[in-house]
């Protein structure tokens, strides 16, 4: 596996728009709701990427990366490094398309996270912080075969995000009243 990192360049519009079609059966379009915050305030309308299938944005990534598998990658598989949402996002979008996934995992993670990155179909490979780091860096890890997903980190991945903001502008212009919003992108931890 190459360690060598694709350039980073800026996304295309037509690239974030081109995700938004590959993992619209995979996420949720998550709603946007209006921050009450009283007379004199901006209008701030949050978009609540807690209600995706696994609580967190990280899934539009990792749906669109395993969306762009060639048959031959999806025979081997997907693997990443995580201690938690990546990981579970890697795994939830692997089990829906029916690929492996390996998830390398940090040996802290929360109980929560590596339970419900299991049950999303992953195996799991505990590692010290710094085993984690020296295989994010080589891109690889003994015995791991498979396409190293990194969330963010290569078109792929960071093409989908923005597909949030898509989504908001089409509801905000559905909306005469929202005329002006200011939209955030907001997970609520657990």
């Amino acid at each position: 596996m190459s360690a060598t990192l694709e350039a980073v360049r800026p996304i295309e519009l037509d690239e974030i728009r081109a995700a938004r079609q590959r993992i619209a059966g995979t996420i949720v379009r998550t709603p946007l709701l209006k921050l009450e915050l009283g007379a004199g305030f901006p209008d701030i309308r949050l978009k609540l990427e807690n209600l995706q299938p696994i609580n967190a944005y990280k899934l539009r990534g990792a749906a669109n990366a395993v969306a762009m598998l060639s048959d031959a990658q999806r025979q081997r598989g997907v693997w990443t490094i995580s201690a938690g949402n990546a990981g579970q996002g890697v795994a939830y979008a692997a089990r829906a398309a029916g690929v492996p996934c390996t998830v390398v995992v940090m040996e802290t993670a929360p109980i929560a996270k590596l339970e419900r990155m299991r049950a999303l179909g992953a195996k799991l490979i505990p590692v010290s912080y710094e085993v984690a780091w020296q295989a994010l860096d080589a891109r690889a890890y003994p015995g791991v075969d498979g396409t190293f997903v990194l969330l963010p980190s290569v078109p792929k991945t960071t093409a989908a995000p923005p597909t949030r903001g898509e989504n908001a502008k089409e509801t905000l212009a559905r909306n005469a009243s929202a005329k002006g919003s200011l939209v955030i992108g907001c997970c609520i931890p657990w």
